[in-house]
């Protein structure tokens, strides 16, 4: 089976079984990102689970509508960052964003990226870039909000004491 093949492979299976969909409770942040260009959206919930004195991703959840390959992507991202250490997953959305912004040019880590690294070849198309990187982005995003509000929290409980 040739390289391409099996990566479409691993795209169509996330597309048709997507893995994390529905979206959970509990849950620290959500988020709603739509690509303009396509109209692609996505309500993504992250929990972060702060018990162990580390930010540990404990559940992502989400609701999607969109074309394969933003859906896919996001079902793949969740599989990467679901149990990850914050930063961790923060690594893997900074690996999956270079490989996307490579045009191909770049070899990716597939020891960071795992099943992502099927959507590789979609960096030849800029038109589907922003597709794959719907949810990814969300992430990143959530995952900001989510660290803001820990500060935050950590900060208004130093001040009383």
């Amino acid at each position: 089976m040739k390289l391409e093949t099996m990566y479409q492979e691993i795209i169509l299976d996330h597309y048709r079984k997507p893995l994390n969909r529905g979206l959970r409770t509990p849950f620290d942040v959500e988020v709603h990102h739509v690509n303009p260009t396509c109209g692609d959206e996505l309500t993504l919930r992250i929990d972060i689970d702060h018990s162990d004195g580390n930010a540990v991703v404990s559940d992502v959840s989400y609701e999607a509508i969109g074309c394969s390959i933003s859906q896919a992507a996001t079902s793949v991202m969740t599989e990467l960052v679901l149990d990850q250490d914050l930063a961790a997953a923060l690594t893997t959305q900074g690996e999956f964003l270079t490989m996307m912004q490579s045009r191909g040019e770049v070899e990716p880590n597939e020891d960071i990226l795992g099943d992502a690294i099927a959507f590789a070849g979609v960096s030849k198309y800029p038109a589907r870039i922003k597709c794959a990187l719907l949810g990814w982005m969300a992430f990143k995003d959530a995952a900001a909000q989510a660290m803001a509000a820990a500060d935050a929290s950590t900060d208004s409980q130093k001040e009383t004491a």
